[in-house]
């Protein structure tokens, strides 16, 4: 959970594109304690993400959208952590290119201009697909 609530922390800031200082600095931490959140090496206490919320302009629950459930007899601890950060590396949503792609797109104020590199992006994929077959 500690690593779900850290990946929480690290997509938002991106997202905002907030640094890990500017977010420590708002939080009067250190930007290593922020890393250390952001890799759930620490776990956040609930005042602390209470704060994280406001500063991060999202609601508490934002930090545990799309928890995954754990199976019966799951890994536990160290294990635990480790299974999570595999399942995070591997999920494009997580990567920071995708969310300063989103950033940019957003960026963009002409709803038809970002309509059309939605498009543009859409075919490229449609086009890379195609020469990998």
């Amino acid at each position: 959970m500690d690593v779900h609530v850290g990946q929480r922390v690290r997509q938002r800031r991106t997202l905002l594109g907030y640094s890990q200082e500017r977010l420590a600095d708002a939080l009067n931490l250190t930007f290593q304690q922020v890393q250390k959140y952001e890799r759930g090496a620490n776990r956040v206490g609930a005042g602390r993400l209470y704060e994280l919320s406001h500063a991060l302009d999202v609601p508490v629950n934002y930090f545990f959208e799309e928890l995954p459930d754990a199976p019966e007899g799951a890994a536990s601890g160290p294990a635990m952590q480790e299974a999570a950060q595999r399942q995070y590396d591997a999920d494009p949503m997580a990567q920071r290119e995708t969310l300063l792609l989103v950033r940019a797109y957003y960026d963009i104020n002409d709803p038809a201009v970002r309509r059309r590199v939605l498009d543009l992006i859409r075919a490229m994929g449609r086009s890379s697909e195609a020469e990998d077959e």
